[in-house]
């Protein structure tokens, strides 16, 4: 008799976010995950509640981590440093987990309040990093949106194999934040003291 595999949810969610990383969020199935672990399928209801559940974990697990990522590069940074550490650590978790990165992209629906709060924590480290700017309330969200567009953009070409010059892209990259940096200083002047 082969021995028993430890197989628990913990488990059962890392093969699918590598799953994810290798071929796409949608392309993850219970049967490939099920065909990764050397189980059956309905063995797999043991640790999750279908595929839409553990679709639901692992777009958690996206921005929990996003989050995680965008935190430590933030220490201790807040305006144009804070902004460009927040930049490449947005970046690098895009370029390490495609897959997953796609899943953070949607914004949470009211019956998803794990989802809202984890997209909170998000937000709530680039709104630390404006918060020197000064912005009023409306000003910063559609900063913080613009932000969110500019990366989004650049990051989605690059994982899609969408820049083919033979250019630096870290350049590239940097040029583009350094712009969006200097956009903000030249429409959104310090409030006077």
């Amino acid at each position: 008799m082969p021995p028993r595999k430890h197989i628990d949810r913990q488990r059962v969610l890392e093969v699918s976010i590598a799953l994810a990383d290798a071929h796409g969020f949608e392309a993850v199935t219970l049967a490939g995950v099920a065909d990764q672990l050397g189980i059956r399928i309905p063995s797999l209801y043991n640790h999750i509640s279908g595929l839409p559940g553990l679709r639901h974990d692992m777009t958690l697990w996206g921005l929990s981590q996003l989050a995680e990522c965008l935190r430590r590069a933030a220490v201790g940074k807040a305006g144009e440093t804070g902004i460009i550490s927040l930049a490449h650590a947005y970046r690098a978790f895009a370029q390490s987990h495609p897959g997953i990165y796609s899943a953070t992209l949607r914004a949470a629906t009211p019956d998803e309040p794990d989802l809202a709060a984890a997209g909170q924590e998000v937000l709530d480290v680039v709104l630390a990093v404006l918060q020197p700017y000064g912005f009023s309330p409306d000003d910063t969200l559609h900063i913080v949106r613009s932000l969110r567009s500019l990366l989004h953009g650049f990051v989605d070409l690059e994982i899609a194999g969408g820049f083919g010059l033979a250019l630096d892209r870290d350049e590239s990259f940097q040029r583009l934040i350094r712009l969006f940096i200097h956009g903000l200083s030249a429409n959104y002047p310090p409030a006077s003291p």
